[in-house]
């Protein structure tokens, strides 16, 4: 199936551009999350006339994900958990808790967002995790995971 991208989307295409996608991947995931339309004559005539717009909304959310990227850049999160004499937590810090701290922090920021290239972290100590706020922004900050004793 040929669609029309309506955002960039990584390993795919940017803005505008027309690309063959499989069906279910067109069906179940670009075209409900609004990321894509099929490429129709009538599609194709309607994006060019909202074009200008469309484009200058992807630059406003790029712009200001750079900004939040600023903000956030080299912020450190500080967590505590249960942990043995050794070190090694009882369980795992996860992307959810991350987000959720940096939520309290005041930023605005998703689980999803949250990259974690080594998986949980189930040691005390500190951690280097990346955050995705754009598809074109990625902004790396430490997490210190303190033991608490039982």
């Amino acid at each position: 199936m040929q669609v029309i991208l309506l955002d960039k989307v990584v390993n795919l295409g940017g803005l505008g551009e027309i690309v063959k996608v499989k069906d279910g991947y067109a069906r179940n995931f670009l075209i409900p999350q609004g990321r894509a339309r099929r490429a129709t004559e009538a599609n194709k005539a309607e994006f060019e006339a909202k074009r200008a717009e469309l484009e200058k909304a992807a630059a406003a959310k790029l712009s200001e994900a750079q900004a939040q990227g600023e903000k956030l850049g080299g912020t450190t999160v500080k967590l505590t958990q249960k942990a043995g004499v050794d070190g090694r937590l009882f369980g795992s810090v996860t992307n959810f808790d991350i987000a959720e701290e940096l939520n309290k922090q005041g930023y605005k920021v998703a689980k999803s967002q949250v990259r974690m290239p080594n998986g949980p972290i189930k040691t005390v100590g500190d951690s280097s995790v990346s955050v995705q706020l754009h598809t074109d922004v990625v902004v790396d900050i430490t997490v210190t995971v303190y033991g608490e004793t039982a």
